[in-house]
C-alpha cells in the first residue's frame, strides 16, 4: 500500500463501518433473514419467518410476492355486499392460488365499512368516513395502485376494482404520516398489501396476541415493509382478521397463525368482507 492509497482506502473502510453502524439491528434482522422460502408457481413466491428479537419481541412473519409483470392480469378482489367468510373461504369460492383478507368490515350488519367495487359493480359504500381509511388499492388489466385516497375520485373512477382501506404507509418511497392513536401505535396482528421498487406485489401478514408473536404497531409494519422494498404499502384490517391463504399450505390453506381462537394455529380465521387475491 503506498502513500497515496492507504487515505483512500481509510475512508472507505470508515464509510463502511458508518453504514453498518447506521442500520438498526432490526433492519439487520430482517435484510440479513435466512427465510423458510417456497415457490408457489413461477414468479409467486411465500416466506415464512419467525424473529425471536425483532422490535424487541418475537415476531412472526408470513408473505408472497407475486411478480407483476407475470401475473398483474390475475390480481382480483372478492366481496360479499353483506355476508361475512373466512378468508379460506372466499379464495377456495373464488379459485384463488393465494389471498389476504382485505379492508374493515360492518361487524354487527356484515359488509365492507369502506367502499369496495368488483368487476365494476359497487358492492359497499362508505357508510361513515374515517381517518383510518385513507388509501386506495386499484386493480385493473393494465396496472396495481395503491394511493392515497386524497389522490382519487374513487366513487367517479373507472378502475373496475378498488378497495378502500388503510391507512397509507408508504407512498413513493417516503413514509406516510400516521396519527397517534391506540390502533396505530398499539401492537396487533396486521395484514399489509405493498408494491416494491421491483414491481412485486407483496401480501404480508404479522402474527399477535400470542406470546410465540407480539404483533406491530403500524410504525414497526411500516419499517418491516420498506426494508422489504416496498415503494408504496397501505396497511388492511389487522387483528382477528388477519389471514393469509396459499392453496394447498395447510388442511384450509392458511399459513399465518389467525388469532380469533386464541391458540398459535391455522383454525382462529374471523370471517371478513373481502379479499385481495391471485387467481389460480
Amino acid at each position: 500500500m503506498n502513500k497515496k492509497t492507504a487515505p483512500i482506502l481509510l475512508s472507505f473502510l470508515l464509510l463502511s463501518q458508518l453504514l453498518v453502524f447506521g442500520q438498526s439491528a432490526d433492519s439487520v434482522a430482517v435484510l440479513n433473514k435466512e427465510w423458510k422460502i417456497i415457490p408457489i408457481k413461477k414468479g409467486v413466491t411465500w416466506k415464512q419467518g419467525h424473529f425471536e428479537k425483532l422490535f424487541g419481541s418475537q415476531q412472526e412473519i408470513n408473505l408472497v410476492e407475486i411478480d407483476l409483470k407475470k401475473h398483474r392480469k390475475n390480481i382480483h378482489l372478492a366481496a360479499d355486499p353483506k355476508e361475512l367468510k373466512k378468508t379460506s373461504e372466499f379464495a377456495t369460492e373464488a379459485g384463488a392460488l393465494v389471498a389476504i383478507n382485505g379492508g374493515f368490515f360492518d361487524m354487527k350488519n356484515g359488509g365492507s365499512w369502506d367502499y369496495v367495487k368488483v368487476d365494476n359493480h359497487v358492492v359497499n359504500t362508505t357508510k361513515k368516513k374515517t381517518d383510518r381509511a385513507n388509501a386506495i388499492l386499484l386493480i385493473d388489466k393494465k396496472a396495481i395502485e395503491i394511493q392515497p385516497d386524497s389522490a382519487v375520485n374513487y366513487e367517479q373512477s373507472s378502475k373496475p376494482n378498488i378497495l378502500l382501506s388503510g391507512p397509507l404507509l408508504i407512498h413513493r418511497g417516503q413514509d406516510a404520516a400516521l396519527a397517534n392513536n391506540p390502533f396505530n401505535t398499539n401492537r396487533h396482528p396486521r395484514s399489509a398489501v405493498a408494491i416494491t421498487r421491483k414491481n412485486k406485489l407483496i401480501f404480508l401478514v404479522v402474527d399477535g396476541r400470542n406470546n410465540q408473536a407480539a404483533g406491530m404497531n403500524l410504525s414497526e409494519l411500516t419499517q418491516t415493509l420498506r426494508w422489504l422494498g416496498a415503494k408504496h404499502a397501505m396497511n388492511v384490517d389487522g387483528g382477528g382478521s388477519s389471514t393469509l391463504y396459499v392453496k394447498g399450505a395447510t388442511a384450509n390453506g392458511v399459513v399465518n397463525h389467525p388469532s380469533d381462537n386464541k391458540q398459535f394455529d391455522h383454525e382462529g380465521q374471523r370471517p371478513v368482507a373481502n379479499i385481495i387475491y391471485l387467481k389460480e
